[in-house]
C-alpha cells in the first residue's frame, strides 16, 4: 500500500519538528501531512537545552539561525557545568567539542596524561576552547574568525521549547503541512493487519492515514494505548521518576551563561536553562527518597529570581518503548521513551528519529525490514545514551544521603562497567557503533567525577621532544588569544540575534 496521507498525532517540540521536516517530502508529488493537536493538551515543555547536531536539524530546514534565536528567547550553549554530582562542592563541565585533537594517532587525553606524569600542571580544559569560553562568559561562532590556525567554535542552543514549536508551525504550515484542532477519541484499525487507518476527534471529524507518526507524549495514544507495543522500563538504574518546572526571572541582572548548569542535590538534581530574558528552571527527583512538596522548596530555594509561572510537576517512568515503528506508526519523543533531561538528549532523540525514519521511509509502502532496521538502530542508541547517563550517577563518591547510596552502589549494565574498568586501566575509550558521546564527553565525565585514568596508551611515550612540546604549547596559547578576543556572550547575543524582552 502506498502512503498518501501522513497524521501526526500530537503537537510540541516533538510533532513540529516532525512536520517540519517531513514538509520537505511534498517537494513534487502529491502528498497530504496532517497534525492533530489540542489547545487544551498542555505540551511537556522543559527540554529547553540542546546539543551540537540540533543546529544540523535547523541548517537543514534552511533555517535562518539569526531569526529563529530571536524568536524563541534563544541562546548559545558550549556545554554542561556539573556541580555536586563526584561530591559536595566538585564542578566540572562537559564540554562540545574535543580535549585538544589527537596526536599520533591517540586520543589527546593520553598525551596529557603523560604530560602531567611528566610534571605539566596544565589542566586538561585548558587544550578545549569550550570549557575555557564558557569559563569566561565569551562567545563567538568559528564562521566570525576563520582562521585555519584556531580551532572550530562546538555549540548548541539553550531554547523556549514551546516558541520553538509555534517558529516550526509556521515553517511547517507555509509548506502545506494543515493543523488540526482537536482531541483524538478514536483509533480504527484494519481488522487483518492491524494497521491503524484513521483517528476521529472528539467533534467526530476522522482522518484517514496510511502512516502515522505518535507524538502524543508520555501516553502514547498510538503506539502504546492502541497498539500495545510495550514499555523496557529502566527505573532500577535511572530512579528519578519526578520533576518540577518553573521558569524565572533573572534579577541580577547578569548576562546569560553560555552553558547549562545541572546541579546534584540529596536525591536528584537542579537544571538551570538561561534564555535571553528569563532562566528555565528545574528538578529531576525520586519520589522513593523525596516528597513533592521538598522538591519544589529546593528549586525556590535555587533559582536567580521570581518565579514566572506556577510550578509544573511532571511523573515519569524512565526507559523505552519496545518497538519504536510498530506496524504502520513511528514513535517520536516521550511516546518513544523518556530519559531524563540529565545531558539535553531528548530533543536530540527527536532529531534522530526523524532523520533514521525519512532515511528508511518509501512511500511505497511499509516493510518488515525497515521496521526491524529502525528499531535495532534506535534501541542501541537508547542504550548507548542510558549507559551514559548512569554513568553520572554511579560514579560519586557521595554518601550524604539514601538517594546517593543507592545509585553509587547499584549494578550497573555490563557495557557500562566495561567502559569504565577500560578507562581506568589505560585511559581508552571506544566510541562504538556511531555513538553519540565522544572520547571526550566520557572522559570530562569519568574524570570530571573522580575516576583516574591509571595509565596511558603505551603509544603516546613516542609523543615527546621539542617539536611535540611546541605544538602542544601552541593549542593552549591559540585558544587562550581566541578567548581574549572573543565578545561577552550577553553582547553577542545582543548585536546578532536580539530577542524582544518577554
Amino acid at each position: 500500500m502506498s502512503i498518501k496521507r501522513i497524521v501526526i498525532v500530537g503537537g510540541g517540540t516533538a510533532g513540529w519538528m516532525a512536520a517540519a521536516a517531513m514538509s520537505r517530502l511534498k517537494f513534487g508529488r502529491t502528498l497530504d501531512i496532517t497534525l492533530v493537536e489540542s489547545e487544551a493538551i498542555g505540551t511537556v515543555g522543559v527540554g529547553e537545552a540542546t546539543i551540537p547536531p540540533f543546529v544540523d536539524f535547523n541548517d537543514l530546514l534552511g533555517i535562518d539561525e539569526a531569526e529563529m534565536l530571536a524568536s524563541i528567547q534563544g541562546t548559545f550553549k558550549l556545554g554542561i557545568q556539573f556541580e555536586n554530582w563526584g561530591n559536595l562542592g566538585d564542578s566540572y563541565i562537559h564540554p562540545f567539542g574535543a580535549y585538544g585533537y589527537a596526536m599520533g594517532g591517540i586520543a589527546f587525553h593520553h598525551v596529557w596524561h603523560k604530560m602531567a606524569q611528566g610534571g605539566d600542571k596544565r589542566p586538561i580544559q585548558a587544550f578545549n576552547l569550550e570549557t575555557m569560553a564558557a569559563y569566561f562568559g565569551k562567545f563567538a561562532r568559528t564562521q566570525d574568525y576563520q582562521r585555519e590556525d584556531l580551532p572550530p567554535m562546538n555549540y548548541a542552543y539553550h531554547i523556549d521549547a514551546g516558541k520553538y514549536a509555534a517558529f516550526l508551525r509556521k515553517y511547517a504550515e507555509t509548506r502545506g503541512v494543515v493543523r488540526e484542532e482537536g482531541k483524538v477519541s478514536d483509533v480504527a484499525q484494519n481488522p487483518e493487519t492491524g494497521f491503524i487507518t484513521s483517528v476521529t476527534l472528539d467533534d467526530g471529524r476522522t482522518l484517514e492515514g496510511d502512516l502515522f507518526v505518535d507524538c502524543s507524549g508520555f501516553r502514547g495514544l498510538l503506539i502504546e494505548q492502541t497498539l500495545g507495543t510495550g514499555y523496557e522500563d529502566w527505573t532500577h538504574w535511572l530512579p528519578c521518576n519526578r520533576a518540577v518546572a518553573l521558569p524565572c526571572l533573572r534579577e541580577d541582572g547578569s548576562p546569560p551563561p553560555p552553558f547549562t548548569r545541572a546541579t546534584a542535590h540529596s536525591a536528584g538534581w537542579q537544571w538551570q536553562v538561561p534564555l535571553q530574558h528569563r532562566n528555565g528552571n528545574g528538578h529531576v527527583y525520586c519520589s522513593a527518597y523525596m516528597e513533592d512538596q521538598e522538591a519544589l522548596d529546593i528549586l525556590l530555594g535555587n533559582i536567580a529570581g521570581k518565579p514566572q509561572a506556577d510550578p509544573n510537576f511532571l511523573r515519569f517512568v524512565t526507559g523505552r518503548r519496545k518497538k519504536f515503528w510498530n506496524k504502520n506508526v513511528v514513535a517520536l519523543g516521550l511516546a518513544a521513551g523518556f530519559m531524563e533531561p540529565l545531558e539535553s538528549t531528548s530533543i536530540h532523540l527527536i532529531n534522530t528519529g526523524i532523520d533514521k525514519f525519512l532515511s528508511l521511509l518509501s512511500l511505497e509502502g511499509i516493510t518488515q525490514a525497515q521496521q526491524d532496521t529502525f528499531n535495532r538502530l534506535t534501541g542501541r542508541e537508547y542504550a548507548r545514551i542510558r549507559d551514559f547517563l548512569i554513568l553520572h550517577y554511579n560514579a560519586t563518591q557521595r554518601t550524604d544521603s539514601d538517594f546517593w547510596n543507592y545509585v553509587r552502589t547499584m549494578d550497573v549494565p555490563d557495557t557500562l562497567t566495561e567502559k569504565v574498568e577500560i578507562f581506568k586501566a589505560n585511559g581508552q575509550i571506544f566510541r562504538e557503533e556511531d555513538e553519540l558521546f565522544t572520547d571526550t564527553s566520557w572522559a570530562a565525565v569519568m574524570m570530571g567525577q573522580g575516576i583516574k585514568m591509571g595509565g596511558h596508551n603505551p603509544m603516546a611515550e613516542s609523543i615527546d621532544g621539542p617539536e611535540a612540546r611546541k605544538e602542544i604549547d601552541e593549542m593552549e596559547r591559540s585558544i587562550r588569544f581566541l578567548v581574549q578576543q572573543m565578545p561577552g556572550h550577553g553582547d553577542y547575543l545582543s548585536r546578532y540575534c536580539p530577542a524582544e524582552a518577554a
